[in-house]
């Protein structure tokens, strides 16, 4: 595992690609892109909770939409007012 780990810095590959860890990219209060997220465990025109494999992202705001869905990756659009994290590592 610590060699597989060795050779990702020398490729200089980003860690979102290697691992499952979700990158969040906020763009003007408008959109949230998470990639490498797990599933929908809430989801209302104000509030959005998403489940990636190292803890949930909860969007708050207003008119909130789930405009783009792929396998691993989500844009979420609307007025965003709010973001928060609940880490899951108290848990493992």
């Amino acid at each position: 595992m610590r060699r597989l780990g060795r050779i990702n810095e020398l490729l200089e590959l980003p860690r979102e690609v290697v691992s499952k860890v979700p990158k969040i990219t906020v763009t003007a209060f408008d959109e949230i892109l998470i990639e490498n997220f797990k599933g929908i465990l809430e989801y209302e025109e104000f509030f959005v909770r998403i489940s990636t494999h190292i803890g949930n992202v909860n969007i708050n705001g207003f008119n909130l939409k789930l405009s783009q869905m792929t396998e691993d990756d989500i844009l979420v659009s609307g007025k965003i007012e709010g973001l928060d994290f609940e880490s899951k590592r108290g848990e493992e």
